[in-house]
């Protein structure tokens, strides 16, 4: 679907680019289903990084937000955020950081899944939620684990408990609606079970939180759960299209590039963003279809068929047609611009300074400053 708003003739390339009608469009659809599911949606900001972006996500005073960086929790406690989770496992090292944006009057909730940092968390008055392993993905502890109650009762004591949390990081690894909502469940069950295991023992447990954005989608149930959380679902890509999360006409967020060269024995066009634009990220390499470094598009979003970037180096990208399809390529002079749909929005944002919006109202484009840093 293109954009009814041209970019800038001058635009300097690579550039990053945000169609707002379809981010807004992504956006209501979670916020629509949060609602139905009866949970409250905490969004998770890391893949914007842009207090005007995040705007977006609320009609009025900002609401609950998730973080995966204690530099985006500043930046948006800076502009009004003040319920905030912190979703990596903290480092004691950190907990000063932590303390000094409570003492500012964010509410800052950490996570955590072992009693030294427990112990930590503790003797600093910080709040915290004990990470859930519901998949085997990455941290958490089972909600059947011993440890659970150790930590619980460390923190219960210090009156530091708010609850728990988990992500289903392995329903990346699945493709389709019925397969994400059985790692929903899973989700749900562990959490669940595990509040229900602290309550037990006389602890209070009042957040439940789960998400990721195949689970988030996906969910048919979570009875028992009081938040979701999900983050790139604001811009979507092609790993979530690849999943069946969302379709290619669901991502807003481009690389705009120009071509500088051809190689015509070889089958190949020559642009202006490498990996250093695009991420190193090959997340479809391992789905059913390879995107390459990204797929193709004209200028206006329009998707070529069977185009993929499919190497890059540091500055140049190399187009060519995908293995085993036919045909020539179509004719690109020099100079002619074309926008790249990444694999993985959170990495390829991650190499750019602002966004280039393409804006909802079909207005003249924007440009949104966006931040890094840890």
């Amino acid at each position: 679907m293109p954009t009814g708003t041209p970019l800038p003739d001058d635009i300097i390339t690579p550039a990053l680019v945000l169609d707002e009608a379809r981010m807004l469009r992504n956006i209501h659809r979670l916020a629509k289903r949060a609602e139905d599911l009866g949970v409250t949606l905490r969004p998770h900001v890391k893949t914007v990084k842009s207090v005007v972006a995040a705007s977006r996500l609320w009609e009025g005073t900002p609401g609950p937000i998730t973080v995966s960086t204690l530099a985006e929790a500043e930046a948006f406690h800076a502009a009004g955020y003040r319920d905030i989770l912190y979703a990596v496992g903290i480092a004691p090292q950190k907990l000063g950081k932590v303390q000094a944006l409570r003492a500012a009057g964010c509410d800052l909730t950490v996570i955590l899944d072992s009693a030294t940092q427990a112990r930590a968390v503790a003797e600093a008055g910080v709040p915290a939620l004990i990470e859930i392993d519901s998949d085997g993905h990455r941290g958490g502890l089972g909600p059947d684990d011993p440890a659970l109650l150790e930590v619980g009762r460390i923190l219960g004591a210090a009156s530091a408990l708010r609850g728990v949390m988990t992500h289903a990081g392995e329903s990346y690894t699945v493709r389709g609606r019925d397969a994400h909502a059985e790692f929903a469940e899973k989700e749900r069950a562990a959490t669940v079970g595990a509040a229900e295991a602290l309550r037990a023992a006389g602890l209070d447990c009042p957040v439940v939180s789960v998400g990721s954005s195949p689970t988030a989608h996906a969910a048919r149930d979570l009875t028992g759960v009081t938040e979701l959380r999900a983050g790139v679902y604001m811009f979507f890509d092609l790993v979530m299209a690849g999943i069946d999360v969302c379709t290619v006409d669901d991502i807003a967020l481009s690389v705009l590039a120009t071509v500088i060269g051809h190689q015509p024995s070889k089958g190949w066009v020559l642009i202006d963003a490498g990996w250093m634009a695009m991420s190193r990220d090959r997340g479809t390499a391992a789905q059913a279809v390879d995107q390459g470094y990204g797929l193709v598009c004209d200028a206006e979003g329009r998707v070529l068929p069977d185009l993929i970037v499919s190497s890059a180096n540091q500055e140049h990208g190399v187009i060519t047609r995908r293995p085993g399809a036919t045909g020539a390529l179509p004719d690109l002079p020099v100079g002619t611009q074309l926008r790249i749909l990444p694999n993985h929005a959170c990495a390829t944002a991650a190499q750019h300074g602002r966004y280039h919006v393409l804006p909802a109202n079909g207005g003249p484009a924007e440009i949104w400053e966006r931040f890094g840093g840890w």
